[in-house]
């Protein structure tokens, strides 16, 4: 998968996805999906966008927590270092959430398409009419 430009760019574009196949913005849909009392496709979508975004901002967090600790003024120490080790160990799980949930939901996304309206009404065929009497069998 192609690395994003800024942070959060793959939960930006799975976001304009949603929008775009079910014609309104994510907090509409977001606010939906909450009031449905079934799991549906738009909640399971939501959903999904919203742990991609949550590991993007954990990504990014880890990512200036790291900066902070291997700065060249800083000194490393036994402290120190198992600090960097966490954090490069939860930037790994992020990193692996994030492209879980990307090609899952991509994959789904891909997969649907946004339904037109029909120009007309389907045509009912007509019901045919019962027999006015039964006939019955007789030996």
């Amino acid at each position: 998968m192609p690395q994003p430009d800024t942070a959060h760019a793959i939960s930006e574009i799975i976001a304009q996805r949603i929008e775009a196949l079910f014609g309104q913005p994510l907090a509409e849909l977001e606010a939906l999906a909450d009031t449905a009392p079934d799991a549906t496709l738009l909640a399971a979508l939501t959903g999904s966008h919203s742990d991609l975004a949550l590991a993007e901002r954990n990504i990014a967090f880890q990512l200036e927590r790291l900066r902070e600790l291997t700065t060249p003024e800083r000194e490393i120490g036994h402290f120190t270092a198992g600090h960097i080790l966490d954090c490069a160990r939860r930037i790994a799980v992020s990193v692996a959430t994030r492209d879980a949930y990307a090609t899952s939901v991509g994959a789904v996304l891909g997969g649907l398409r946004r339904a037109s309206a029909p120009d007309t009404p389907p045509s009912v065929p007509p019901v045919p009419a019962a027999p006015a009497t039964a006939i019955s069998r007789t030996r």
